[in-house]
């Protein structure tokens, strides 16, 4: 097991991108390890572009910045063009399906089609696409796993939104079972 994981989150504003990010983060410190959540974000917001570097380490972090991603989760067409090089040699892509249809070019890479978005309209759950794609990623990242998601969420879902809890695990585990 590696002890330090680089994350890049990457897709459109309003995709939920820096959400997922922050959950991801949360889980890590809540198990103890050391994290760096960095977001970015276009200045148009809802529709830029917006991305959130995530590290997740057992040891102290020096820079917050991912340049070279060990794992990258595209949520749109713009982040996997810009993005899909970046990514470590033996790292892995997550693809939103629905969103992307060209395939990733590079053959030493794991690459996982998730049809993220197509699944949450089919559930009736549309903004939850980066909670589907976070659940596959909870999976096939060795370094994470799918055990204690209830506190971190509770981190990250507001307390307004309690209601929104149980959704974001359901979300979670359509992702984790795709």
């Amino acid at each position: 097991m590696k002890k330090t994981t680089n994350i890049l989150f990457a897709g459109f504003g309003g995709q939920g991108i820096l959400f997922a990010g922050k959950f991801v983060a949360y889980k890590g410190l809540l198990e103890g390890k050391h994290i760096s959540w960095l977001p970015s974000y276009g200045p148009e917001m809802r529709g830029g572009t917006a991305n959130c570097s995530v590290i997740v380490s057992e040891d102290p972090i020096g820079s917050p910045i991912v340049s070279k991603p060990d794992v990258l989760v595209a949520m749109n067409l713009p982040s996997l063009d810009k993005y899909e090089n970046e990514v470590v040699s033996g790292g892995k892509i997550f693809v939103d399906s629905t969103l992307i249809e060209r395939k990733v070019t590079r053959t030493d890479v794991d690459v996982y089609y998730i049809p993220a978005t197509g699944i949450a309209s089919e559930k009736g759950i549309n903004t939850l696409a980066n909670m589907i794609i976070t659940g596959k990623l909870l999976k096939e990242v060795e370094e994470l796993s799918f055990d204690n998601i209830d506190a971190p969420l509770g981190k990250v879902v507001s307390a307004r939104h309690q209601d929104l809890l149980e959704v974001n695990k359901t979300a979670l585990q359509l992702g984790y079972d795709y």
